[in-house]
């Protein structure tokens, strides 16, 4: 079949070529669909553009998948005659094409999924330690020469990651105060043991609950914050300015934020251990018949200092790891946005895991030491 308006088929001396002509358009597209229809080309047949006026990527799809219908393999054909402008456009048709006709990737099985994630979950973890130790080094040549510390910017952390913070943070563990003293005095009431709901309350919230509150929260603002910035300036290539300048990233960037978040979360935790307090005095009254007084003399008797000392204790070290992940994951983030939201998320989710693994480790390390 041969239409002189949209192409030739010349088969002289044994070879074949496929002369096109005519403006193939997106306009014209039914017509030479139409004519296509029951073209077959030997697999080595010449395409021959020389006559055509131009070609656009719909007409090129067309031609391509009516030879490739006909038993001619595109890869055997030969192109000759075409302007650079239509070669493109049928050259870049073609790789399309190649690529959605590329064989489906074979999904891996179970253990070689388990092999990978246990592979990538080490090479994280091994990055962290890493990181951790690039830190320390920083802290210890801020501390033989502290005038390598930037003081602006710890001061510019310890506002974002401290003062702007108290207000969630003494709300939520407030409320968590209440909670807790509500659900312990149901249970209380029914043996007329009201007063005790204040030793569980204190020792609860002040050894346990108000840090890991306070960390997760922490987590969740400060160290996504960490990701964010320290990300943002990755892909704006701050970091790569700094280190043109002469300037280490770590002493500018990073230690600032570590210290800054080591010094605050204590203050932060102490801030929850009194509103978590201050949240039980206030439903202790009307729930359990709890005075202020009675509920305060009893929390002078129930509630040891060491508990609230082991609390406090926890908070710089969960602070480190919340910092040391945080800004990890945004020194070695992708160069692209998708990768950056990516590691936001990841810090977030890996921080609560860290402060949660770290509590347990403290809650048995403190049953041993018998504290």
């Amino acid at each position: 079949m041969t239409d002189t308006r949209w192409f030739e088929l010349d088969t002289d001396d044994g070879s074949t070529r496929l002369r096109l002509s005519g403006a193939w358009r997106l306009r014209h597209l039914v017509e030479i669909e139409a004519v296509l229809v029951g073209l077959r080309l030997p697999a080595r047949a010449v395409v021959d553009g020389s006559a055509l006026i131009e070609i656009d990527s719909a007409a090129a799809l067309v031609l391509l998948r009516s030879l490739s219908a006909g038993s001619a393999a595109a890869d055997g054909l030969s192109w000759v005659g075409f302007n650079e402008a239509d070669a493109r456009i049928v050259e870049q048709v073609r790789g399309h094409l190649a690529a959605s006709a590329a064989p489906p990737q074979h999904r891996p099985g179970s253990l070689a999924t388990l092999g990978r994630s246990t592979l990538a979950l080490a090479a994280l973890l091994g990055g962290h330690v890493n990181f951790l130790g690039a830190t320390i080094v920083a802290f210890a040549e801020a501390l033989f020469q502290p005038r390598r510390l930037r003081l602006r910017e710890l001061t510019v952390q310890l506002e974002q990651t401290g003062l702007t913070a108290i207000p969630v943070v003494a709300l939520v563990t407030m409320l968590i105060g209440i909670v807790l003293t509500y659900l312990l005095g149901l249970q209380a009431e029914k043996y007329g043991a009201n007063i005790f709901v204040v030793d569980g309350v204190g020792i609860g919230a002040t050894r346990e609950l108000a840090p890991i509150i306070v960390a997760v929260i922490v987590a969740g603002r400060s160290g996504a914050a960490f990701t964010a910035q320290l990300g943002s300036m990755r892909l704006t290539e701050e970091t790569d300015a700094i280190r043109t300048l002469g300037l280490s990233p770590m002493q500018v960037l990073v230690l600032p934020r570590v210290l800054a978040l080591m010094i605050v979360l204590p203050l932060l935790v102490f801030v929850g251990d009194v509103m978590s307090l201050v949240g039980a005095m206030a439903i202790a009254g009307p729930m359990l018949d709890v005075s202020s007084a009675a509920f305060l003399a009893r929390l002078r008797e129930a509630l040891d200092a060491r508990h609230v000392f082991v609390g406090l204790a926890k908070a710089p070290l969960f602070a480190l790891f919340i910092a040391v992940i945080g800004c990890h994951m945004g020194m070695t983030v992708g160069r692209d946005t998708r990768a950056l939201g990516a590691a936001t998320t990841s810090t977030v989710v890996q921080s609560i895991v860290a402060v949660i693994l770290l509590d347990a480790v403290f809650a048995v390390l403190m049953q041993a030491l018998d504290l």
